[in-house]
């Protein structure tokens, strides 16, 4: 299986990151480094599944918004804010790209138990192979909180002028 599309959703959402001006998010909302904290954690799972699947082992993959806050802010923390873990979330991301580049189209039809839930946008609890579930994470996951970290910033919200 090819990443290629996969390393270009990453690749837009680290030039996001690179670019910086974040503002506070209101509402609620994630702070951008919450947004890089949660996915580095999401590519740690992922990265987990890939192994299993290339390793014939059953897996389970669920991405609870993975990690709630209090975890996501220690990890924060624990790497020096917003660019330790844009460090962290370009080696994560490495390493799944890596994972999945060596799945082949055997593998890459393995069923896993998944659960993800984007907002309205994606609900999926049953298994799917998991090319399906790497091919939602590059095309609604990653540009879900690429959307998100551009809210953050105030050239492309007009509410925030």
């Amino acid at each position: 299986m090819e990443s290629a599309g996969l390393r270009r959703a990453y690749d837009e959402v680290l030039a996001e990151v690179d670019a910086g001006r974040f503002e506070s998010p209101g509402g609620g909302g994630l702070s951008a480094a919450q947004i890089v904290a949660h996915l580095a954690v999401n590519d740690e799972l992922m990265s987990e599944a890939t192994e299993a699947v290339l390793a014939g082992s059953p897996f389970a993959y669920y991405d609870l918004e993975t990690v709630h806050r209090p975890q996501l802010d220690a990890l924060v923390v624990e790497r020096g804010g917003l660019y330790g873990l844009a460090t962290l979330l370009r080696a994560t991301s490495l390493r799944l790209c890596a994972l999945v580049d060596r799945l082949d189209p055997v593998a890459a039809q393995t069923p896993v138990d998944t659960r993800l839930h984007e907002d309205v946008d994606l609900r999926v609890d049953e298994a799917l192979p998991w090319a399906r579930v790497l091919d939602l994470h590059a095309r609604v996951h990653l540009p879900k909180h690429l959307a998100q970290l551009r809210a953050l910033r105030p050239e492309f919200d007009s509410h925030r002028r």
